[in-house]
């Protein structure tokens, strides 16, 4: 489940005083600590009310309130996003967090509604617009922290001309699939490397314990230990790379996150059918830690 995690206001932030350096260390090493938790998935410190507005609604008018507001300790001051399993998870991390305020403070959590919660009043048209537009600017799934990791498969440079040929790789390398010595787990992946010609050296692959006994025509490769944003792409396998690019285009600008350099890849669980294109197709994303 997802929460929005809210940091209440107190007279301090709202004066627009800022943390010390010993609380500014603090929050970064507990901001770290949920990176490598895989539950962070966004987060920003807000502005005293001064500089915002709110907008009144009654009926057809609309009012503009400019800041500051009244009641402090109903102001937002900061918010994080997690994914957690439970509320009873959210509440134990916020009991772990500093005090984000130099006096007395609250942090209130709050679960998101999620397109399931909406299952009995959206019609299936409804449902499938509302995919489509979470699609166009896609939000982390869940952030997953993995070790360096060696893979084995079919790598083929691309270039934008001839990308519409990755689905024939696949078709060459899929009778390997479950046939490589020291392959571990079941999933596929897809290992995107970008190149000085703007092209892309794109593997088909497997993860592999050891590469000592490759078969003719694999070649392996080692993806190092990184922190990933791990998106869920839903629409059919055709369109993953509208997803690349609007993570790439959109989420990733927006979110202030920087990729760390190393290959982006497709994940292809045993939830994947190969038949329908559809199922257990995942972006993952290697994002700079703090």
């Amino acid at each position: 489940m997802k929460v929005m995690v809210f940091v209440k206001a107190t007279a301090s932030s709202e004066a627009g005083k800022m943390p010390d350096e010993a609380l500014i260390t603090a929050m970064m090493q507990y901001n770290q600590q949920l990176l490598d938790a895989g539950i962070l998935l966004g987060g920003d410190g807000l502005h005293p009310s001064k500089n915002g507005a709110r907008v009144r609604f009654s009926g057809d008018s609309r009012t503009v309130i400019q800041g500051p507001f009244p009641h402090t300790e109903e102001i937002v001051a900061g918010y994080w996003l997690w994914q957690v399993n439970s509320m009873e998870e959210a509440i134990e991390w916020v009991k772990r967090c500093p005090n984000p305020m130099p006096e007395d403070s609250e942090i209130e959590i709050r679960p998101i509604f999620g397109p399931e919660d909406f299952a009995e009043v959206m019609t299936p048209e409804l449902q499938q617009r509302e995919e489509q537009m979470r699609n166009q600017v896609p939000e982390p799934d869940r952030w997953e922290k993995k070790p360096a990791r060696l893979f084995a498969g079919i790598e083929r440079h691309y270039t934008e001309q001839n990308r519409y040929q990755i689905p024939e790789q696949w078709q060459v390398f899929a009778p390997y699939i479950g046939h490589v010595p020291d392959q571990t787990g079941t999933d596929s992946f897809g290992i995107c490397t970008g190149c000085s010609d703007g092209g892309v050296d794109y593997m088909s692959a497997v993860e592999i314990r050891s590469a000592d006994q490759l078969p003719d025509g694999l070649v392996s490769r080692t993806l190092p230990a990184a922190h990933y944003a791990v998106f869920i792409h839903r629409e059919h396998v055709s369109r993953v790379g509208e997803t690349l690019h609007a993570i790439g285009q959109k989420w990733l600008p927006a979110s202030g996150l920087q990729a760390d350099g190393s290959p982006w890849f497709e994940r292809y669980t045993a939830a994947f059918d190969p038949e329908t294109g559809l199922g257990g197709t995942e972006v993952w994303v290697p994002i700079k830690t703090l």
